[in-house]
């Protein structure tokens, strides 16, 4: 296997440039797999598409294995073509290993949160918190900010960390008008406990901060100008270490988001160019399939992608589809156990069926791109409820992996085999297309349409655990496509400021775990 470590480099613009057009060129011909959708893979036989050879190595190939493509790990049995293509896959991805932050940020302390602060929060959010706010405390003491803006605060977890455990004057924008609330009455939850404690601890400190709630949706860059220049200028609680570090009386501001959605992640990126008061951003992005797209002929874009004059004058495009790809996580494939791959796996072959229906029966709905919501998860929980009550009906038996449907039937009196297991199936697809149909407003079908319908894709239902795990491999590879392209853009405003990209959580616990750090220098 070539060692991919030291081959790409973002250090520079010219050396992301540089990696930057290798991912283009490599996924040019991968295109049929980008801009596709696998809801249409029946309806387009987007089988076709793939390499007969890849494809009749993958289709016996065993669930896990298959889990394990979009991390880049191949089997030696497969086609060599295949080989190079996972391989070269995972050399052009930015590595995605939590980095070793006190390397990174001198002095960083990354405290466990106290049962307080950590209320409502669950596993994945506090660890986030955690990480964050102290990459934030020490980057705002580095560059004796006076406040910290968050933006799209959600509820405010991050905010109130850093305004109570690490004693920082914080605003908090968010668009809901009902986060806002939430939020104002947390802090004021966590403001007596803290209260308290600094009574009978430190009374000559005072009453802790509680962070600034602005509720506003941030639709421009002047628009969060503007609602950055209401923060407080000055902490209650004062704070020694930042004494003598701003020379001026002007505002000092740090731009902070813990995966702030689609365009708000570029506006705060591109705040912190304009807005001189803004000595520092860090910013964690999510939702690319929300990011607006295009304007490559327009100087003055204000569009999510590209943003990078490098990007805009190669003329380089990606479309909703690959947006869409570029939040699969790599990780939380590999993770997933064999009997959820295998779910997730059918539960696509139901939604790509059901669109056969659509075209069939309903071919007026097909030009509204209609969306079923989360019937994929319902269904799952549902099966999975089944299959612990069977299990507890039957005294022997396998209920893993290719068992999952045959085993209800067969401890139940009936015949097991395939015959079994394909009416099982049947069922599930029936009972995923009356939901989908009820949610989509449409009159219900008889079954024998369903019947019709099923029998037609079944053959081919095998495929498309191979096809997703393909395509979901690329999925990396167009996040890492995105997240440079900021990057690009800092690096091309020159030296009087540096620019990194680093991830900072745990990609098993937040796969979206890169962040983009700017500060003026």
């Amino acid at each position: 296997m070539e060692d991919c470590s030291q081959k790409y480099s973002c250090r520079t613009a010219k050396k992301t440039l540089e990696w930057i057009n290798a991912i283009v060129t490599f996924i040019k011909p991968y295109a049929f797999l980008t801009n596709a959708h696998v809801t249409n893979f029946f309806t387009h036989k987007l089988w076709q598409s793939i390499d007969p050879d890849w494809l009749h190595c993958l289709r016996n190939e065993p669930v896990q294995n298959l889990l394990l493509i979009p991390c880049g790990i191949i089997q030696e049995h497969w086609p060599a073509s295949l080989k190079e293509f996972v391989l070269d896959l995972k050399c052009l991805a930015f590595p995605r290993e939590q980095a070793h932050l006190n390397k990174l940020f001198p002095g960083v302390n990354v405290v466990s949160l106290n049962s307080v602060l950590a209320q409502g929060m669950n596993f994945k959010k506090k660890h986030e918190v955690e990480v964050l706010s102290a990459v934030v405390s020490s980057i705002a003491n580095s560059v004796g900010a006076q406040t910290i803006v968050d933006v799209g605060a959600g509820q405010g977890y991050l905010a109130q960390v850093l305004s109570f455990q690490y004693q920082h004057s914080v605003v908090a924008i968010d668009a809901c008008s009902h986060h806002g609330t939430v939020m104002e009455k947390r802090a004021e939850r966590i403001k007596k406990h803290y209260t308290a404690q600094m009574r009978k601890h430190y009374p000559e400190i005072g009453i802790p901060n509680v962070p600034k709630t602005i509720t506003s949706r941030v639709m421009s860059i002047d628009m969060l100008k503007a609602l950055t220049s209401m923060s407080p200028h000055i902490d209650n609680v004062k704070r020694p270490e930042l004494i003598g570090q701003v020379a001026d009386d002007k505002t000092s501001l740090i731009l902070a988001g813990l995966h702030a959605c689609g365009d708000l992640s570029v506006t705060m990126l591109k705040t912190f160019i304009e807005c001189k008061d803004v000595k520092a951003v860090v910013s964690i992005g999510c939702c690319y399939n929300l990011l607006s797209e295009g304007c490559l002929d327009i100087a003055g874009s204000q569009c999510g992608f590209p943003m990078s004059y490098g990007v805009k004058s190669a003329g380089i495009s990606l479309g909703k589809s690959s947006r869409d790809l570029a939040c699969q996580s790599a990780e939380r494939w590999r993770i997933l156990k064999e009997d959820a791959g295998l779910h997730n796996f059918e539960l696509h072959a139901f939604r790509a069926a059901f669109q056969m229906v659509l075209c069939k029966y309903y071919p007026e709905i097909i030009t509204s791109s209609p969306s079923i919501g989360r019937q994929g998860k319902v269904l799952r929980r549902q099966q999975q409820r089944r299959i612990l009550q069977s299990s507890i009906n039957c005294e022997e038996g396998d209920y893993s992996g290719s068992a999952l449907y045959s085993h209800e039937f067969s401890c139940n009196g009936g015949t097991s085999g395939n015959e079994t297991a394909a009416a099982n199936k049947f069922l599930l697809f029936e009972k995923f297309s009356q939901s989908g149909l009820s949610c989509l407003g449409l009159k219900s079908l008889q079954e024998t349409h369903f019947h019709e319908i099923w029998k037609e894709a079944e053959p081919f239902a095998e495929l498309i655990g191979p096809y997703w795990s393909l395509r979901a491999a690329l999925g990396p590879l167009l996040e890492t496509l995105l997240l440079l392209d900021r990057l690009l853009f800092l690096q091309e405003q020159g030296s009087s400021l540096e620019a990194i990209m680093v991830p900072i959580f745990d990609p098993a616990l937040s796969p979206r775990n890169v962040a983009i750090i700017a500060k003026r220098i």
